[in-house]
């Protein structure tokens, strides 16, 4: 049930993947919700008429923002892991758009955020399944991981200093439709259509995958009991962990494509192992992930195979 406190919800990176299907869900439970990004959303080009176009880095932009927000989701992100490897400014372009989003609604007296964080915050520990407190800030593998450790920081600072209330919700590998993007499975998905070869780095490689739905469904719980949730930290995931080499194994039969799986060393940054622990929001959320990576990477197809069968 919502709560009556929140109803006009502001979503940073609206044109995002996990942005765009948030924004179209919570306007379907009744929400009211304002999108921000840099660019046009490319899928549902109705919500445009409900987006503001802007930059969090310019605080011009930021101004363009009502100031009646009971809520920031805080999206908007660069979220690459290896292309932050590459380009280290794009992590510090993450601590700045966070500082600056809370900095707006310090000064607007707006007082309730959820940070979507990454498991990319637990590094590489020697223990495949992670909870929450098992962050230890020595395994920071990436500029990536070190941006969201920042972004959380900030959020547990400003929540001291200025009485804001915060739900900080860590993600894995979410995958589905309205990502076309050079992530994992989008890009895997493409060229196993195309009959390319592609490259699986690491072997061993198995991480928590996510369908975008069970994704969703954890933010909007989020919403739905803020009050109650305030002030926790919570995977939000499947729960079980996936190896790269066998998504990619089946997707390669589903598509009976000719491509060849290449095996390649894990890169630089990257977590090699990761499942995480989400009892803790089943107990408060009462957040239940129900699509197995069978189920999801059947959804997804579909939605590719309409996608790429445009090109």
């Amino acid at each position: 049930m919502k709560t009556q406190k929140i109803k006009k919800i502001l979503i940073t990176g609206s044109s995002g993947t996990i942005g765009t299907r948030l924004f179209e869900t919570l306007l379907e439970r009744g929400y009211q919700v304002i999108g921000f990004d840099k660019t046009k959303n490319k899928w549902r080009k109705d919500l445009n008429e409900l987006t503001i176009i802007g930059d969090l880095l310019k605080k011009e932009d930021i101004r363009k923002i009502p100031k009646d927000i009971n809520l920031v989701i805080h999206l908007a992100a660069n979220a690459r892991v290896f292309n932050l490897v590459k380009n280290p400014d794009l992590a510090l372009d993450n601590i700045k758009s966070t500082y600056n989003i809370l900095d707006f609604i310090r000064k607007n007296n707006i007082k309730n955020i959820i940070f979507p964080s990454s498991r990319e915050v637990y590094g590489n520990r020697k223990k495949l399944v992670s909870k929450e407190d098992d962050v230890d800030l020595t395994l920071c593998e990436s500029v990536y991981s070190a941006s969201k450790i920042s972004g959380e920081v900030l959020i547990y600072s400003f929540a001291k200093c200025y009485d804001i209330k915060y739900i900080i919700c860590r993600f894995s590998n979410v995958y589905g439709m309205y990502d076309t993007s050079e992530r994992f499975i989008p890009i895997l998905m493409e060229r196993m259509k195309e009959g390319k070869d592609f490259e699986v780095f690491g072997k061993d490689k198995i991480l928590d995958f996510t369908y975008i739905d069970d994704c969703i469904d954890g933010v909007i719980k989020c919403v739905e009991n803020f009050n109650k949730a305030n002030g926790n930290t919570f995977n939000i995931a499947k729960g079980k962990g996936e190896k790269l080499l066998d998504i990619a194994k089946t997707i390669k039969k589903e598509l009976n494509s000719k491509s060849k799986i290449v095996i390649g060393k894990s890169r630089k940054g990257e977590v090699i192992k990761y499942v995480a622990d989400i009892s803790k929001a089943k107990k408060v959320l009462k957040y239940n992930p129900k699509y197995s990576i069978k189920k999801g990477l059947e959804l997804s197809l579909q939605w590719y195979s309409k996608i790429y069968g445009k090109k």
